[in-house]
């Protein structure tokens, strides 16, 4: 099988999903990819973030596009880069917001696994890409994949601040119960918007005021 076991804590989840043919062809396609060329990021972490953030553990769940495409830099969580690795620009814009959102120190490092382990699932919409090439696997399943982890998450009976930057995450809210759940919203933090629409937005303390405000533990953001 060319694609990893689904973590335990999802797999009664999420079964039903890699039964389907779409799955079947997926697997092949990516196998196939792995073969010709190389993808990011390895094989054994494409699912961290579903292996970091268990279902019953989420409290957040921020939504990204796919891979960083460069080798060595992702490492299967929405926006996050290796540890020592060089903070890409749009990082730079969440963590600059983040520090004027929270008055938390800047983080110095652009691994997010912190914020995997205190319940924010890091997900990207497409989970492998070609190396150098971005969105070269989008349309191959992946993204009926992912939209079923976003639903297994809105089944949750608890409330779950969803964060969407950009139009691309925010075709996704109809999979959300606004009812039960906070959807926050905001322009992408890419370096192409020059934070018009991002900076400002304050999504870490909106996401924890709505937390607690349904009797949740807010979230740690805090890096450093």
């Amino acid at each position: 099988m060319p694609l990893p076991p689904i973590p335990k804590s999802w797999q009664p989840t999420l079964r039903h999903e890699t039964e389907q043919p779409y799955y079947e062809a997926l697997a092949e396609f990516v196998d196939a990819e792995r073969a010709a060329h190389e993808v990011c990021p390895p094989k054994d972490e494409v699912f961290t973030a579903l292996e970091l953030t268990s279902k019953r553990a989420v409290k957040a769940l921020i939504l990204g596009q796919d891979p960083y495409p460069t080798p060595g830099v992702a490492h299967g969580l929405a926006f996050s880069v290796r540890p020592g690795k060089p903070i890409p620009a749009s990082l730079r814009n969440i963590f600059k917001e983040l520090v004027a959102d929270l008055g938390v120190p800047a983080p110095t490092d652009g691994s997010l696994v912190p914020w995997a382990e205190h319940g924010v699932l890091l997900l990207n919409a497409v989970l492998t890409v070609r190396a150098g090439a971005p969105n070269s696997h989008k349309n191959k399943g992946w993204e009926r994949f992912t939209d079923a982890v976003i639903r297994a998450v809105n089944e949750k009976s608890t409330r779950v601040a969803f964060i969407f930057w950009g139009a691309y995450a925010q075709k996704k809210i109809p999979l959300v119960d606004t009812e039960r759940h906070a959807v926050i919203t905001g322009a992408h933090p890419s370096p192409l918007t020059r934070g018009k629409g991002f900076f400002g937005t304050r999504p870490f303390s909106r996401a924890n005021a709505a937390l607690e405000a349904a009797g949740v533990k807010p979230i740690d953001w805090r890096l450093d």
